[in-house]
């Protein structure tokens, strides 16, 4: 008997063929990075097409920032931003889409407005019920690693695989299947700048965990360290693709990226030299 094909691997078929960009789509008026560009509707669906015609093979819609110093909003505010927004693309985006949130009810409205995987910031921690949720609706999750201080003295990978175990304790009573999980390391969440760079350099142990992986570094302040310049978010994307290049080489299979079609052709390359093959 010929084994059905997970959830997770019929939305992204190319999933371990070759690396995936994942376009990002904030609809809020705070983000980092893009804050308030793309809040109208108008404007939402022109950037959702250009990020696809770049190549993502994935988008991910978010209504809340979660930039450093962020201001929660409340699940009523997220939906309103984000469902007119998804429910107006979902019907004829030819690429997944992903909500970007850790709420349960948000991630309720988004799956049922046409959302296909649930990203959620807190690793399923912050409201365990959004594992329900995701699995009522067959929906792959991505667990981000997440810490609400941080403590530099930790090993990082040590932290990091705990926090996995209790996720993947909470996705397993909810009735998600392994094979439907990705991780991620959580890059400028919870941890202190060399705590950053040693999750990268470290990915091959995480990816020894027999999941794919997710890494998402566009345009983050840490590059602006790394630079030593305080250059503004859009400028970093030099950066971003060595990063993201560096990612994939060490076993990233999805990189989350603002700027698709660059990340995209360096990730090309990528696969041609380490999968034997251009994508």
């Amino acid at each position: 008997m010929t084994a059905q094909p997970s959830a997770l691997t019929t939305l992204l078929p190319d999933l371990g063929r070759r690396t995936l960009v994942m376009g990002i789509l904030n609809v809020t008026p705070d983000s980092f990075s893009d804050g308030g560009r793309f809040q109208e509707r108008e404007a939402a669906a022109a950037q959702a097409a250009a990020l696809v015609a770049e190549g993502a093979a994935i988008l991910d819609i978010g209504g809340e920032s979660t930039r450093p110093g962020h201001v929660p909003v409340s699940a009523e505010e997220e939906q309103a931003r984000v469902i007119p927004i998804l429910a107006a693309l979902a019907p004829t985006c030819p690429v997944p889409i992903s909500i970007d949130t850790y709420k349960a009810s948000t991630a309720e409205a988004a799956l049922k407005a046409g959302a296909r995987i649930v990203n959620d910031v807190w690793g399923l921690q912050r409201e365990p019920d959004i594992a329900r949720v995701a699995a009522a609706h067959g929906a792959p999750v991505i667990v981000m690693h997440n810490r609400e201080s941080v403590d530099p003295s930790l090993d990082i990978l040590d932290e990091m695989k705990r926090f996995f175990d209790r996720s993947l304790a909470i996705a397993a009573k909810a009735g998600i299947p392994e094979r439907d999980i990705v991780l991620d390391p959580g890059i400028g969440f919870g941890k202190s700048w060399e705590q950053h760079l040693e999750a990268i350099r470290r990915l091959p142990e995480l990816r020894a965990l027999g999941f794919p992986l997710l890494v998402g570094i566009s345009r983050k302040s840490l590059l602006g360290r790394i630079h030593n310049t305080t250059t503004a978010p859009a400028d970093r994307l030099f950066g971003s693709i060595a990063a993201h290049v560096i990612a994939a080489t060490l076993g990233a299979d999805i990189v989350r990226a603002h700027d698709v079609r660059p990340h995209v052709e360096a990730c090309q390359v990528v696969d041609a030299i380490m999968r034997g093959g251009a994508a």
